[in-house]
């Protein structure tokens, strides 16, 4: 779907990122369903570099605190939030939350909840 969908410049290397992307995100505790539903949705991930990009995110995310089921739900929800920049983007949202009085836990069950929130843009949707 995704090959007809992109056509001849989308070409993944099915060896060499696309099986390591599938096995890691089962590691996650995405479900194949799960894994299914974030490539279908973004299917730019096939594309990245795990260990440059989406391994540092989902570090991030265990650094806040959430859990292994908050994670895989933040990504099969909304995928993208593998792509956004963590200095620019996830890590001011979070500092934000924080400044609103919301502990640790509150973050990080806001975020697998509604992981999306995360990339949106302060200025303009979220602050007062």
């Amino acid at each position: 779907k995704v090959t007809s969908r992109y056509g001849r410049q989308f070409n993944p290397d099915l060896d060499g990122k696309v099986k390591p992307l599938l096995q890691w995100l089962a590691e996650l505790g995405l479900t194949e369903e799960q894994r299914i539903k974030a490539i279908a949705k973004c299917p730019v991930l096939l594309r990245c570099s795990l260990e440059a990009y989406l391994k540092p995110h989902v570090l991030w995310m265990t650094g806040l605190g959430m859990d292994g089921s908050q994670i895989a739900k933040a990504i099969s929800s909304f995928p993208n939030i593998l792509l956004y920049s963590l200095e620019a983007n996830l890590k001011p949202c979070v500092q934000w939350m924080s400044g609103l009085g919301m502990d640790g836990s509150q973050i990080a069950k806001a975020i697998g909840r509604h992981s999306h929130i995360l990339t949106y843009c302060l200025e303009a949707n979220l602050k007062p």
